[in-house]
């Protein structure tokens, strides 16, 4: 059983994401586990350890980073820091002129090829460089405005983190084989990818760009959902969320339902493919059931 203080933290992040408080039984069952192992690996190393949490939308990568921030935080008095590659997305100007020159399907953001890898992998050398003055500025993106928000409002860090939570949809995802391309694993790709170009050009992306930046990684942590048909209602979910929080703010891109479903479907293929590739290939493997709960 953990300390008092460490308990009453806990609930008190769950209070502030409005979460169930039956979760506080999720302390001593995942998340001490979890911090005592990343604890385990920076007394070996002795460097910033760079954690990646793959999860499909809806999985909850946030409230998993912020409850186990809280631990590491907490228990074991490390300085953490949330990084998601949602962060990382271009600008929306940069991926219209992407949709011009490529394909127009680019112009939505989510899929590899859609983030300045360059950027997310000088913004985590510059972490795990820093000197305890250092101040490094940690990219944002605005989803409800869909662009990245001015560099001058960005957040910044000082001195170096011992622990780095970077979560994505697909972190840690490798490409899939050339020949599974070729088939349309959904409308979208059936009537907007006839060619295949936009297929290819995600999986490249994977195999080239991406591969340096997961290649960074320390530890990869995946949240498996029981199927990708709770990836739209989960999702759905989040814009009705992110609807409520912006409500009268103008230059919104909250979606209905049918654009809802549409964005899902650019997803589909890679997900669908982690779901059976990637569980063999984590660290640590939580599964979440239908009620959102994790379980090993």
């Amino acid at each position: 059983m953990e300390s008092t203080e460490l308990r009453f933290s806990f609930l008190r992040k769950l209070q502030e994401l409005m979460l169930d408080e039956v979760l506080m039984e999720d302390l001593d069952r995942i998340y001490v586990p979890l911090a005592n192992m990343i604890a385990e690996g920076l007394n070996i190393e002795d460097k910033m350890q760079l954690i990646g949490v793959n999860g499909a939308q809806g999985a909850g990568k946030t409230t998993f980073g912020n409850l186990l921030k809280v631990v590491l935080e907490e228990k074991f008095k490390m300085k953490v820091l949330l990084l998601s590659i949602d962060d990382l997305y271009l600008t929306r100007a940069k991926r219209e002129q992407l949709a011009k020159e490529v394909h127009p399907l680019l112009i939505t953001r989510g899929v590899p090829g859609t983030h300045d890898v360059e950027l997310g992998i000088r913004t985590i050398d510059s972490l795990a460089e820093a000197s305890p003055k250092t101040v490094t500025k940690i990219p944002r993106f605005n989803k409800a405005t869909d662009d990245q928000w001015p560099e001058a409002s960005w957040d910044k860090f000082e001195g170096r983190p011992d622990v780095v939570l970077f979560d994505g949809w697909f972190m840690g995802a490798s490409e899939q084989p050339e020949a599974d391309l070729e088939e349309p694993i959904n409308s979208l790709e059936e009537l907007e990818d006839r060619d295949c170009v936009w297929r290819k050009y995600v999986n490249n992306q994977l195999k080239e760009r991406y591969k340096e930046l997961f290649n960074k990684l320390d530890l990869l942590v995946m949240l498996q959902v029981p199927s990708f048909e709770k990836v739209y209602e989960w999702r759905s979910l989040q814009e009705r969320k992110l609807r409520m929080t912006t409500l009268g703010q103008k230059n919104l891109r909250v979606m209905g339902e049918f654009e809802l479903r549409r964005f899902i479907s650019h997803y589909e293929r890679l997900t669908r493919f982690m779901l059976k590739e990637l569980p063999d290939r984590v660290d640590m493997l939580f599964k979440v059931n239908d009620n959102h709960r994790i379980y090993i």
